[in-house]
């Protein structure tokens, strides 16, 4: 694809406020995308109830939505669902873009405002929570915004295949892996966390029963690893957001030998989260247990950064490696002992899997290889 798109992207970045990870995962395709040289205007709704009776521009949303997109230089607007009210570009201005947009990438489908939803040319929604997103619409009946779209692109790379049961909803889903906007990873930055590092909750929101199977959350898959500070002489330092009352877990964590830290105090802006991310030894990756049970094949966005930062990772098996290939630079784990095993690996030789960690980021996420081919699905 030679001539330049107009791209309207769709996504969370302010809705709740100071989680960098969660901003980055939208940025970058925003930014990916902008690096191939097409023209992209982000909109994110927010609903007014999140606004603690503030106007939209001194709410905690409106300030930190301004505080990412100038950091990045983002043509962008914070809009009021149902109504007009912006931050950043006027709607008068957001409507425009829609009108003149070839396509709409519409993370969750979180763009439900019709002037904005059925202008573009082209409307994809992007799936970053597989499982989950088709569990809910399928099996609960929560409608998951799916209508109105003709393209369904999603991070669970085993969506559709025989060896994952998760329901399809009807739709044909192309898989992709997280992407990532390499120039704005420039590789590894000074060791500060000496450490194997994480960043992320302990819980997001309810379980999903199907079939038989419970599908739950990190807490589920991170029980299950309690022991492994004690089996290898390496640090495991994680940025958890956990609730102070699960008392039980939060003990029971620090007495393994697991160091916590508040991602609110490390990781709340898109830059302390590259930060943290680049500064550390490796990532210890924990999938919700939803992704791991159900054979999705989700590959975390997280994951993708520290690659890209040239840090080795150690991620829970979610059926990724039926399509990313595993051993280098990213390794793979089903339980404790093996995760044991694959920190040990890394630490005999971290040079080898440093450098193998951004090979692999610039072979397989980056933004400027993957986007290209599924733009032109996409529009085609």
């Amino acid at each position: 694809m030679t001539e330049p798109l107009s791209i309207l992207v769709s996504g969370m970045v302010a809705g709740d406020p100071g989680q960098g990870g969660a901003a980055w995962a939208v940025l970058q395709w925003v930014l990916g995308l902008r690096r191939l040289g097409h023209r992209v205007v982000l909109v994110e709704p927010v609903d007014r109830a999140k606004l603690a009776g503030s106007p939209l521009a001194d709410s905690a949303q409106g300030r930190y939505f301004e505080l990412v997109t100038s950091a990045f230089d983002l043509e962008a607007g914070l809009v009021v669902s149902g109504g007009t009210e912006t931050v950043g570009l006027p709607y008068g201005a957001i409507v425009a873009a829609a009108a003149g947009a070839d396509l709409l990438v519409n993370v969750a489908g979180m763009l439900t405002d019709p002037e904005l939803l059925e202008a573009p040319r082209r409307r994809a929604y992007l799936d970053l929570d597989p499982a989950f997103t088709q569990l809910w619409h399928e099996v609960e009946g929560i409608d998951m915004r799916l209508a109105g779209h003709e393209r369904f692109v999603t991070v669970g790379l085993r969506i559709g295949q025989a060896d994952c049961a998760v329901p399809t909803c009807g739709v044909a889903w192309r898989p992709t892996p997280p992407i990532v906007s390499l120039p704005d990873w420039g590789g590894p930055r000074p060791l500060v966390h000496d450490a194997f590092t994480t960043v992320g909750s302990w819980r997001s929101y309810g379980s999903i029963s199907h079939e038989g199977v419970h599908h739950g959350q990190r807490a589920h898959s991170m029980r299950a690893l309690d022991a492994l500070p004690e089996l290898v002489d390496e640090r495991f330092e994680v940025a958890l957001s956990i609730h102070p009352d699960e008392t039980g877990d939060l003990e029971r964590l620090r007495r393994h030998g697991w160091v916590l830290v508040d991602p609110a105090e490390v990781a709340a802006t898109p830059e302390g989260y590259r930060s943290f991310v680049g500064g550390s030894k490796a990532e210890i990756g924990v999938a919700k247990s939803g992704y791991v049970l159900s054979r999705c094949g989700w590959f975390s966005d997280r994951s993708a950064c520290y690659l890209a930062s040239g840090r080795p990772v150690v991620a829970q098996e979610t059926g990724f490696s039926a399509d990313l290939p595993v051993g280098a630079g990213l390794l793979s784990y089903r339980d404790v002992d093996e995760a044991a095993a694959a920190v040990g690996t890394v630490a005999a030789d971290y040079a080898l899997h440093a450098a193998a960690a951004r090979r692999f980021a610039e072979d397989h996420l980056a933004a400027a290889r993957v986007l290209p081919p599924l733009l032109d699905e996409l529009l085609s």
